[in-house]
């Protein structure tokens, strides 16, 4: 008889990640009278704790681009603050609540767990139809209702369990091996060149996440052998951070620079997400200069965000100027003079702002 073979003990643990989860009712009475507001142009609910961290939601009544969602309404949510610093990653459930029962039905909910910085916005430009929204239960009396449940996961807990085996699966590191083809330039399949640089690339992915390349490349007018791009009126810096974001869904590292260059870049960063509609850079972009406001260059972020349709960054601005005694040391800047003969129109309506206010 043969001797059964020792396998050794084998033991296993479970890893149990925790969560923390608040909602958030937003209510918006005259539903009617923020429509035409305009494209790109939002509505910001009161900030809202989960888990130390501060959210809010951004309403956009006329859709948040123009071209994309005419017949829409956008929703997103902003990570304010991260509170002890860092990422978070959180499950969102937006809904929609009906006045008469109470009851609420979820529009969109992401199965799957988001990554937050602060500034970062996430969401659905094309939320709901206007046309169905103004037809349902949902809005009646001219009054919406949007419900917002953000489910935070913390960290980790590890735990002792029964001695059997259990197989272990590796985490997904999709970002991190796109950077490395990014990278290598295997395969690559475009040549940019830029301003004397060269920057090898791969048509599919730069079609995955900007429609621009996607009608470059692959639409009607598309040129099958196209392999050598040739992009003006943008720094090889600026286009080599862009297509870093799209293959790692992160801004480039900007250590190097001090204050007024890591601003000067994410403007041109953010001015170059617009021109290839990489929204998520280009909300992630508004998010910074929202926190880096100061005397100075408030001025020229106004002038950009009026100029791009950057909302938030646009109301961002406007509060600074405006708010505590900010006013006449903004008035004597460069960056004011220039605003003020090159849009106007922008001072127009921070007045209009201004003196609102003070009637209130």
């Amino acid at each position: 008889m043969v001797a059964p073979q020792d396998q050794g003990a084998k033991t296993s643990s479970r890893c149990t990640p925790g969560t923390a989860r608040a909602t958030h009712a937003f209510e918006i009475v005259g539903y009617s009278l923020h429509k035409g507001l305009g494209s790109g142009k939002c509505i910001c609910s009161a900030t809202f704790s989960v888990d130390g961290h501060e959210w809010r939601i951004l309403y956009y009544p006329d859709g948040y681009t123009k071209e994309d969602n005419e017949e829409y309404v956008s929703v997103f949510v902003q990570l304010i603050g991260d509170g002890e610093g860092g990422e978070v990653r959180a499950l969102l459930d937006l809904r929609l609540v009906e006045e008469a029962s109470g009851l609420s039905m979820s529009v969109v909910s992401k199965g799957s767990p988001i990554t937050f910085k602060a500034g970062t916005i996430r969401g659905y430009p094309k939320f709901k139809k206007r046309s169905e929204l103004e037809a349902s239960p949902y809005l009646r009396d001219d009054r919406l209702v949007i419900e917002c449940e953000i489910t935070v996961i913390k960290e980790a807990r590890v735990m002792q369990t029964s001695p059997v085996f259990q197989a272990m699966v590796p985490l997904s590191d999709l970002s991190g091996n796109l950077a490395e083809l990014l990278e290598a330039q295997d395969e690559a399949d475009v040549i940019f060149k830029v301003k004397g640089e060269t920057f090898p690339a791969h048509k599919i992915i730069l079609a995955m996440r900007s429609p621009v390349f996607k009608a470059q490349f692959y639409g009607p007018m598309k040129d099958k052998r196209m392999r050598n791009v040739t992009v003006e009126d943008i720094q090889p810096a600026v286009f080599k951070g862009l297509v870093h974001f799209i293959y790692t869904d992160s801004l480039p590292s900007m250590d190097d620079l001090d204050d007024g260059e890591y601003d000067e870049m994410v403007k041109h960063l953010l001015v170059a997400a617009d021109r290839y509609a990489v929204e998520s850079m280009k909300m992630l972009c508004e998010g910074i200069l929202c926190k880096n406001l100061d005397v100075e260059s408030v001025a020229t972020t106004l002038g950009l965000a009026d100029q791009y349709h950057c909302s938030m960054l646009k109301d961002a601005c406007v509060e600074f100027i405006i708010s505590s005694d900010r006013m006449k040391d903004v008035l004597v800047t460069e960056g004011y003079v220039h605003l003020k003969k090159s849009r106007p129109a922008v001072l127009v309506d921070m007045f209009e702002k201004l003196t609102l206010l003070h009637n209130i």
